[in-house]
């Protein structure tokens, strides 16, 4: 069966690919600030982000500010799951099946899911009421579906520009639901 989304995938992909080189550069500023301004930014501990394809919102500036407390990873392929290396600029990447960079390390040498303080998703659209629309893959649904039986870390934010904001996002029973969303001008928590 076909996603109803896909259309509004491409639609909303399109729309982040558009948006200017300058506007990306200050709008991966802009984002830095909302992420660090985050009530529940933690102090210490592994937090995620990824390597932006595709027309994503760049999370470079933000990891090039984090503090020595913090351990900036990013995603690995891990079955049908999403697993997180710790990664430094410089250190190996290897391409993942999708041609997505992901550190060159040992399966064991990743943390799960469980294990990180914070994760910060790419997004291809979102509503108010903090609905996130992902690439279809179901990766970080999959990888964070734990969190559907009981509140639990890590804390999730799903992160694009403001014009792939939508007005009402269709969700599905496996949507796994984030505890904000931010861009370059807004963050919206759930209530």
């Amino acid at each position: 069966m076909t996603d109803p989304r896909s259309a509004l995938r491409q639609q909303l992909r399109q729309r982040r690919r558009d948006i200017p080189a300058a506007q990306r550069i200050e709008a991966a500023e802009q984002l830095a600030d909302a992420l660090f301004a985050l009530p529940f930014a933690p102090p210490h501990g592994p937090v995620a982000g990824y390597w932006a394809l595709d027309g994503e919102i760049a999370l470079h500036r933000w990891q090039m500010r984090l503090p020595d407390a913090l351990t900036y990873c990013l995603p690995v392929l891990s079955g049908e799951v999403l697993r997180f290396a710790p990664w430094r600029p410089g250190q190996p990447l290897t391409a993942n099946r999708y041609g997505i960079p992901e550190p060159d390390v040992a399966a064991g040498d990743t943390l799960a899911a469980e294990q990180m303080a914070l994760v910060v998703a790419p997004l291809v659209g979102f509503d108010a009421q903090c609905r996130r629309l992902g690439m279809g893959g179901g990766w970080y649904d999959r990888s964070f579906a734990f969190r559907q039986a009981r509140p639990a870390p890590p804390w999730l934010v799903g992160v694009g520009f403001a014009a792939q904001q939508v007005e009402d996002l269709p969700v599905q029973a496996w949507d796994v639901g984030v505890d904000a969303i931010c861009t370059e001008t807004t963050t919206f928590i759930p209530r």
